[in-house]
């Protein structure tokens, strides 16, 4: 099943064997060809021609790409025959053909190649003698050399494989022919398109672009070209087509001033690759110029554009910056030697040499029977090729070379290995496999005719192996193209030697987005993987990558540049702050008043009105306070284990003394007088020692409470990032504090505030009484005000829990606030009495005593007083009641 489609193929080309040459002798157009006898013949295939016009297979002669390659193959025969090392005894003849740059030609001429390998039936055919007739076998073509174009050398080896004929090109760059599974017996000497395609992939990646457009000229080169590009960009990936446009064959007016309004739609896609024709790329260049965009875009350009003039001709500021590339060739001196040396007699085997020198010198050469033309001069045969003409070696000769000398190894090694020590041709080698011989070609490794390695990749592509140019205008004192690089698998350019529109030495970028700053991370575009818009990672996140953004630990903040993490600065309440200057003096203040106090005390602590204000529990309600001021200190200072217990058993304990003292004072007033209502006996635990017992069970409730949450809770200091943390992160800190929330801080402050609402409870149901009597009503006043103070701490406190300084105004508030009831107390209580005893001491005596009944009768009496006229003062009943009760 597998040998009916080559079956199919076989007859077919059997039958044009047989048909095609009775209708080129019927039309009279045989064509010609060179055939050169040897014992090994090897084809060759040429655009001696261009492609004629319509109906009409060939036109007019191509000098440089058929003539000087055609030479190239003669010359490189005449080297090898003439070698006494590569193939010794054994000449190498040829049949060279004409594709006349047309496929279906090349096609027709090919066939010519697989003659002999057709078996003709000759049964029926008898001479008029009877004897069968002597058919003359056509000679056997081992390998072809060519085709030129892409096109052309598809079609040819599509026949060839079916015979196994080995085809070595010299020209054809095209990448399908790569296919190893179609066309596994074309090799050639010069790399693939898509070597071609990788060079500009890496030279476009080489100046820092990610996103561009591609340009093509209809038809296999350009179209496959760009493909290739494409291809090889996304497999390597990081490079985008912005736009990939096709120049059609037959551009309508007004066409390439349509590209260039398309590739503008991409502007930002400077840079083009461009896989196009001379006459194409010339007016690309034109029409970009036309719309004044001289300088915007960067060209790219295949090896059609390579280092020619003729594209760039009048449009040279437009082509400035532009990168070529060119497979690296080197010019044969030996063939510019025999080439000039050509003429009309020693080069008779050139059937076309005649006609080439028509045109190469402008003249006509007189045949029989064909009159000269009266415009044209006669040729004498004594011009002279470069003296009488311009010369310039064809660029791929070097190439064409190197085919036949490919093709000569590979038959040397394969004679070497099959013949060992036979003179000439042996029988293994006659007929010459094809397969074989394909193996050989795949195998070969010389220094080729540039002096560079000739050898085979598994699918018979060469090596790439390109020089770079670059068409520099400013900074040069001869404007051209200048080499800045080569590319042999892998680039390497002189990016120092480049310049751009205007003498830039800075290459225009190609980008679809310009990169991040830092801190900010990538949301690509969909669909488009060289798109994105940037980002900015903000709060506290830092950019984890370039296209992840993560929040940083909860004890660290982002770098100013958003780049990673760094700790969160620790602070803790200074002693210079302002926060703290001000509690600090009035606790200061507060402690010396109170101390003040207490030494007047201590030094008069026998005199009446010590006596007569209770001392045991004005000691203890004077150390109350004292603790009150001295907490300030603790609140402010660093925090650590101890600084934190002390905070919180003293935090509440200042003020729980006080209130406890102050409690117990105005209990004792309210019980006297209340009992005093009911009866002439003293009500119970009104002594001193009862007093301070009663004041010490209130205040060991706060300690043990104290002393409890010590067990459970030990006090340790914390570091808290969460309440200081603006949005702004350069502004978050983290607090070095004790491990007392705000809760906990009322928790243990709650106790005093009862004690304080109870006292003031007292302190009103006693306001009845006396003035004077057991400072009911210092007291009283006192409690007032300090319940005015705290009713204003708590709504400053809670209210200030997000602000950005409420570590600040809470500490501060809190301990103003114990400051200034400290103050109070003390001022109302102790002030009055410390005047009297140091600046009046004549008021400091002994009053007389009164009984408990007394007393009260006389409280009674001013109660009534009071409520009968408001006009009265309680001076005029006013009865002094003894003092030590």
């Amino acid at each position: 099943i597998q040998l009916f489609p080559k079956l199919i193929n076989v007859l077919l080309i059997a039958f044009l064997v047989d048909i095609i040459p009775g209708l080129w002798a019927h039309q009279g157009t045989q064509p010609h060809s060179i055939k050169i006898e040897g014992d090994i013949t090897l084809g060759g295939l040429f655009p001696v021609h261009s492609r004629g016009p319509a109906g009409v297979p060939c036109g007019e002669i191509k000098k440089e790409k058929g003539i000087h390659r055609m030479e190239a193959m003669l010359y490189a025969l005449d080297q090898i025959n003439s070698d006494p090392y590569l193939l010794p005894n054994i000449t190498l003849g040829a049949r060279i053909l004409d594709t006349c740059s047309r496929d279906t030609y090349a096609l027709e001429q090919s066939l010519t190649f697989v003659q002999a390998l057709i078996q003709k039936d000759t049964s029926d055919i008898r001479c008029s003698n009877g004897e069968p007739p002597i058919i003359r076998k056509p000679e056997r073509v081992v390998g072809v050399i060519g085709a030129s174009a892409s096109s052309v050398s598809i079609m040819v080896a599509n026949v060839l494989r079916l015979f196994e004929i080995p085809q070595i090109s010299y020209a054809s760059t095209a990448p399908e022919l790569s296919d190893n599974n179609r066309y596994d017996f074309f090799s050639r000497v010069v790399p693939p398109d898509s070597y071609q395609a990788q060079t500009m992939v890496d030279i476009v990646k080489a100046l820092g672009w990610n996103y561009v457009s591609t340009l093509a000229s209809e038809g296999n080169y350009g179209e496959s070209g760009v493909d290739a590009f494409i291809q090889i960009s996304r497999e390597a990936g990081g490079l985008c087509i912005a736009q990939s446009l096709k120049i059609p064959r037959e551009p309508k007016p007004g066409e390439f001033d349509k590209i260039i309004k398309r590739l503008m739609e991409t502007s930002n896609a400077r840079g083009v690759i461009i896989f196009a024709n001379e006459d194409d790329i010339k007016r690309v260049l034109e029409a970009a110029k036309k719309a004044n965009l001289t300088g915007h875009f960067l060209f790219v350009g295949s090896d059609s554009w390579g280092a020619k003039n003729s594209p760039i001709l009048d449009q040279e500021d437009v082509a400035e910056g532009a990168v070529t590339i060119l497979p690296k060739r080197a010019s044969i001196e030996g063939f510019d030697l025999y080439f000039t040396t050509r003429s009309l007699e020693n080069n008779r085997r050139n059937i076309w040499f005649a006609e080439f020198w028509e045109d190469d010198f402008k003249c006509k050469l007189t045949r029989p029977g064909i009159k000269l033309d009266s415009d044209k001069k006669k040729c004498t045969g004594e011009e002279r090729i470069s003296r009488d003409s311009s010369y310039e070696q064809e660029g791929k000769v070097q190439f064409v070379i190197d085919a036949v000398y490919a093709m000569a190894h590979a038959l040397h090694n394969m004679h070497m290995d099959l013949c060992p020590g036979h003179t000439g041709v042996c029988d293994k080698m006659d007929p010459v496999e094809g397969r074989l011989l394909l193996n050989y070609i795949h195998s070969v490794n010389f220094n080729g005719s540039a002096g560079t390695a000739v050898l085979f990749n598994e699918n018979g592509d060469a090596p790439g192996r390109y020089d770079i140019f670059q068409y520099q205008m400013s900074n040069t004192t001869s404007p051209g193209y200048k080499v800045i690089g080569q590319w042999t698998n892998n680039l390497r350019l002189n990016m120092e030697e480049m310049q751009f529109s205007g003498g830039s030495r800075q290459a225009p970028d190609s980008v679809c987005s310009f990169p991040c700053n830092p801190g900010e991370r990538k949301k690509m575009v969909k669909g488009v993987p060289c798109c994105w818009h940037c980002e900015l990672c903000d709060g506290y996140q830092y950019q984890l990558d370039e296209f992840t953004c993560e929040i940083c630990p909860f004890d660290m903040r982002p770098t100013e540049n958003r780049t990673g993490c760094r700790p969160t600065p620790i602070i803790k309440l200074e002693w210079h702050s302002p926060w703290a200057i001000i509690p600090v003096f009035l606790a200061i203040l507060g402690i010396l008043a109170t101390l003040s106090v207490v030494i007047t005390f201590i030094r008069f602590n026998d005199t009446p009105i010590v006596r007569a204000s209770g001392r045991e529990l004005s000691y203890v309600l004077l150390t109350g306070i004292f603790l009150i001021y001295l907490i300030t200190f603790l609140m402010i200072a660093e925090p650590g284990a101890v600084v934190c217990a002390f905070r919180r058993l003293l935090l509440g304990l200042g003020m729980c003394i006080s209130y406890a003292a102050m409690l117990t004072k105005t209990n004792r007033i309210y019980r006297i007088f209340e009992q005093g209502k009911k009866s002439v006996t003293p009500p119970k635990f009104i002594s001193p020692t009862s007093q301070l017992v009663i004041t010490f069970v209130l205040i060991s409730v706060q300690v043990v409470g104290v002393f409890i949450w010590f067990a459970v809770v030990p006090p340790h200091t914390i570091i808290d990032y969460e309440e200081l943390r603006p949005p702004n992160p350069e502004l978050a800190r983290g607090i070095l504090k004790c491990d007392m929330s705000d809760l906990s801080l009322i928790s243990c402050l709650s106790y005093s505030i009862v004690l304080m609402v109870t006292c003031t409870v007292y302190a009103v149901k006693s306001r009845g009484v006396p003035e004077t009597f057991n400072e009911a009503k210092p007291i009283g006043f006192t409690m007032y005000t300090t319940c005015i103070i705290w009713l204003a701490f708590v709504p400053i406190f809670f209210g200030t829990a997000q602000s950005t300084e409420k570590m600040y105004i809470q500490t501060t508030t809190l301990t103003v606030s114990m400051s200034l009831s400290a103050s109070v107390s003390l001022g109302m209580l102790y002030m009055p009495k410390v005047y009297v005893i140091i600046f009046h001491p004549e008021q400091n005596v002994q009053k007389r005593k009164r009984s408990f009944k007394a007393v009260v009768q006389a409280a009674t009496m001013s109660t009534r007083l009071s409520t009968k006229s408001n006009d009265k003062q309680n001076g005029e009943t006013k009865i002094e009641p003894d003092r030590t009760q």
